[in-house]
């Protein structure tokens, strides 16, 4: 069965460039909660209350404790079907960048390479005081750095803070080169990773949406498919593999 016209899936065959945003929505299928669903965790926590750096400086210990908690779940959770279907997808595409705007990890650990990590990686902390790294280590806080006793942080994008210029350079030109895009399990209202889509239609690229139920961009894409990530994904790459096969015969 295909679950794309056979129109988009032309496009993709030929594409040179492709481009697949991600959000919460292919992580939720691995049991890590989403924020902004009806059931996610900002409907039971003010994000105020963790999530940004006057909190952390008010309380570290709690704000500390509270990340040791996510690690936990997303060391607990595994790469589902539609994270490895991504990395098949490098493989098949000249240019493939992975865009995420998830901290969990999920996607390295899939076996994907070529990602930009817009909001960071709850895996990774660092010094507040001297920059030294602690990536990797479980972070009981508040924990203090060997070098100079500051506070450490993880290292993820809280509210208020930019994103980190060199993963956003990456995603913006990767969009603006984009042949097509998959923008996949995201709420498309989180700026400025909800301009990506935006930029690469601009430049004349197919985007192709993969949500449980309608965003903001569903109106704009050239494909909006309502369904699971890790279904469609994985549809979607035996239907290029069909496609390809059979023009080679």
């Amino acid at each position: 069965m295909k679950v794309i016209y056979d129109d988009i899936l032309e496009k993709m065959c030929s594409a040179n460039n492709v481009v697949a945003l991600t959000g919460a929505g292919i992580s939720a299928e691995s049991g890590v909660p989403t924020f902004r669903g009806t059931d996610g965790l900002w409907s039971k926590l003010k994000p105020e209350e963790m999530a940004n750096f006057d909190a952390f400086l008010r309380n570290p210990g709690l704000v500390s404790e509270w990340y040791k908690h996510r690690r936990e779940v997303t060391r607990i959770a595994k790469p589902n079907a539609g994270h490895y279907a991504l990395v098949d997808m490098e493989k098949m595409f000249p240019n493939f960048t992975l865009v995420t705007q998830n901290i969990d990890n999920l996607h390295r650990r899939a076996g994907s390479i070529n990602i930009a990590e817009l909001h960071g990686n709850i895996e990774k902390n660092y010094c507040l005081g001297c920059g030294r790294r602690y990536d990797g280590e479980d972070i009981d806080g508040p924990f203090r750095c060997g070098s100079c006793a500051g506070l450490i942080r993880p290292d993820i994008v809280w509210f208020g803070e930019m994103l980190p210029s060199d993963q956003w350079e990456i995603a913006e030109k990767a969009s603006e080169s984009a042949d097509v895009m998959f923008v996949i399990g995201t709420s498309a209202v989180v700026y400025p990773a909800a301009q990506l889509p935006l930029t690469a239609k601009a430049n004349g690229a197919t985007i192709v949406e993969i949500n449980m139920e309608e965003t903001p961009l569903s109106g704009l894409a050239d494909a909006s498919v309502h369904g699971s990530a890790s279904a469609t994904l994985t549809e979607i790459v035996e239907n290029i593999k069909e496609n390809i096969g059979e023009k080679s015969k």
